[in-house]
């Protein structure tokens, strides 16, 4: 007797959990940390297509070692911050971790300019195959961006609403994840000057 009343009473909780949004939060986290992993693959692609890219244009623009060095300090600034999911916890670490990239995005800007000054540059084969590998390499990192804070956004909102909410809040006490943000600066227009 004392068996069927724990057998009824695991399927009653197997139920009452099922529906009170437990299982879909699990896997909501899990979708973030899957997306995570994406932004992670590409800025990892990005980091290591920049050396090959500045020796390039090392060969070309000699004189114009301040933006290179910009370049390879942001690389060594992005390369010194440890990403994790426990990241994902954490938001200090994570405007920590944005910023870094954002320094990376405005030192590969200036870099383009560089190369707008040198013809010769743009004609050389391997510069372009690197150009448009690191141009496909940011298209990536946006879009990986993008998914990242739709699965975020997804996230947050089953751990927000009702029932799910007191579920989190009396079993799981999962945290919101923070979203990419625009960057200081972001909501103006960048200017080209020839």
């Amino acid at each position: 007797m004392k068996k069927h009343l724990l057998y009824l009473l695991i399927l009653i909780t197997v139920f009452a959990l099922s529906g009170c949004g437990y299982n879909t939060m699990q896997a909501n986290e899990e979708a973030v940390k899957a997306a995570w992993g994406d932004v992670e693959a590409s800025y990892q692609r990005r980091n290591d297509l920049i050396p090959n890219l500045v020796e390039v244009v090392k060969g070309y623009a000699k004189h114009e070692r301040e933006t290179l060095t910009a370049v390879t300090e942001a690389r060594a600034k992005v390369g010194s911050i440890q990403m994790s999911k426990d990241m994902l916890n954490d938001p200090k670490a994570f405007t920590q971790f944005q910023q870094a990239q954002g320094a990376m995005s405005s030192a590969l800007s200036r870099l383009m300019v560089v190369v707008e000054k040198y013809p010769d540059l743009k004609a050389n084969q391997n510069f372009r195959d690197l150009q448009h590998q690191l141009e496909g390499t940011e298209n990536r990192i946006n879009v990986a961006r993008t998914r990242y804070n739709k699965a975020v956004e997804t996230f947050n909102t089953s751990i927000r609403i009702f029932p799910n909410n007191l579920t989190n809040k009396l079993l799981l006490q999962l945290k919101s994840r923070e979203p990419f943000k625009a960057e200081a600066g972001s909501e103006k227009a960048p200017q080209v000057k020839f």
